[in-house]
């Protein structure tokens, strides 16, 4: 298959993304933790040739869970399971640079990443929530540039253990009873400003010598962390205008800092809602809104948007007065983007609610096959997009609709794989595999 093409990614969240999908008739409210639940969801996925698997993920019992399923399987565990029943598909877990420590970190990726034989991705963020902080004795959460600035350490700290171990360490001669040429694992003797650590890793090194790098934070921090080190973006934006901005900055970025613009790749999230027809499409979106908890909603955008519950009231619009987002302690970007939409679009609380009901602030589409495979071939034809993380309101059905309905249009126009033509989610991407920095600056010494 020749000339550019979409990436897809299928984001799981238990019985779905919208916060009322578990009380539908059809759906499963235990299959938070249900093995076969997500065993059932990656194989749709890859079944589609989807490029990965993407867990969302945070060290904290979510907020309001007296009315959504709350329960969050340890990411990389599942994925390892998954791994086991996938071959071809990636498998990006979320994990914290807040609340690890990086030689723990990048040994469980690189383990991911062997275990799966190449299929490993790290979507790296710093965690805005304060219930993260207690969970690990601290009284409130570092601030957002302390965060990003232990990211960035966490990062280089994580990619120089993965270098640890040259790819041909391992000699393996049982005739001379060597296995290791020592001269090839690198004690990384690593002192920073966050961050002490001699190493080696005591993983070989992974199979995509870097497990694939995601980033998702869209505040001023977060672009420029992710024009440094992100190999994929994924980013909530609510109009093509907004996402062609968020592209072309993003690009630019990394194009200051020497990195080719075409390996970085731009992925908004979207939550399709499907019918045969626009009335179905509207009647199925309409059927999940209704059975929204006002209550839980208006949890969720107090503490997003930093403002007390008691200032929301749900037939008014937003109080004049919300903080911006550079005053935002916690998700800036995600703030300033509901905010945004509810300005211009001159929503009441309530209606806000609803309208953030089936992504969080991710852009939900309503609409036939067709018209879905229309709007994605926009974006991605006008700066928008590299591809989309793919959202399923409801699920399985809403993954595995997508998969039946709107993968096979966009294949027909030449905009998706029919078959993978690499194993490792490195080579789904088309990015090339990292060399060792011992091993390069051995052969530049």
């Amino acid at each position: 298959m020749t000339g550019r093409q979409l990436h897809l990614n299928a984001f799981l969240m238990s019985s779905g993304h919208h916060e009322a999908a578990w009380r539908l008739p059809e759906s499963d409210p235990y299959a938070d933790v249900d093995v076969q639940h997500w065993i059932r969801l990656a194989q749709i996925a890859e079944r589609g040739k989807l490029d990965s698997l993407f867990l969302a993920d945070g060290p904290a019992l979510w907020q309001g869970i007296e009315f959504r399923p709350a329960g969050q399987l340890e990411p990389t565990i599942l994925l390892t399971i998954l791994a086991a029943a996938t071959s071809r598909i990636g498998l990006i877990a979320t994990a914290s640079t807040t609340y690890n420590e990086p030689y723990n970190l990048a040994r469980r990726f690189a383990s991911l990443d062997h275990v799966s034989g190449g299929r490993a991705g790290w979507n790296i963020v710093t965690t805005a929530g304060r219930d993260a902080a207690r969970n690990f004795g601290l009284g409130d959460r570092p601030d957002h540039l302390d965060r990003y600035r232990r990211a960035t350490e966490f990062v280089e700290v994580s990619r120089k253990l993965w270098d640890s171990w040259d790819d041909d360490a391992r000699l393996a001669d049982k005739a001379r009873g060597r296995y290791i040429d020592p001269a090839k694992v690198h004690a990384i003797g690593h002192r920073g400003d966050y961050y002490k650590v001699e190493g080696a890793l005591n993983v070989p090194r992974p199979p995509q010598g870097h497990p694939l790098l995601v980033q998702a934070g869209s505040s001023h921090d977060g672009k420029d962390f992710a024009a440094r080190y992100a190999d994929a973006v994924f980013t909530a934006q609510q109009t093509i205008a907004d996402a062609q901005q968020f592209y072309a900055d993003l690009k630019a970025r990394a194009a200051a800092l020497g990195r080719d613009p075409a390996a970085v790749k731009i992925l908004p999230g979207i939550v399709p809602i499907l019918g045969s027809t626009e009335a179905e499409a509207q009647r199925k979106a309409q059927e999940l809104e209704d059975l929204i908890v006002p209550e839980f909603g208006l949890g969720q955008l107090s503490e997003i948007l930093e403002v007390p519950v008691a200032r929301l009231v749900l037939d008014e619009q937003l109080p004049d007065d919300i903080p911006d987002s550079a005053s935002i302690e916690g998700a800036q970007s995600r703030s300033s983007l509901i905010v945004n939409l509810a300005r211009r679009e001159r929503l009441t609380v309530r209606q806000l609610i609803g309208r953030l009901g089936g992504g969080r602030g991710h852009w939900t589409f309503i609409g036939t096959p067709e018209q879905t495979a229309d709007v994605l071939q926009e974006w991605f034809d006008n700066g928008a997009a590299d591809g989309f993380n793919v959202m399923g309101a409801a699920l399985p059905s809403g993954l595995e609709n997508f998969v039946d309905q709107v993968v096979p249009i966009l294949r027909e126009r030449g905009l998706f794989r029919t078959e993978y033509e690499g194993t490792t989610l490195r080579e789904h991407y088309g990015l090339a595999r990292p060399p060792s920095r011992y091993e390069t600056s051995a052969r530049t010494a």
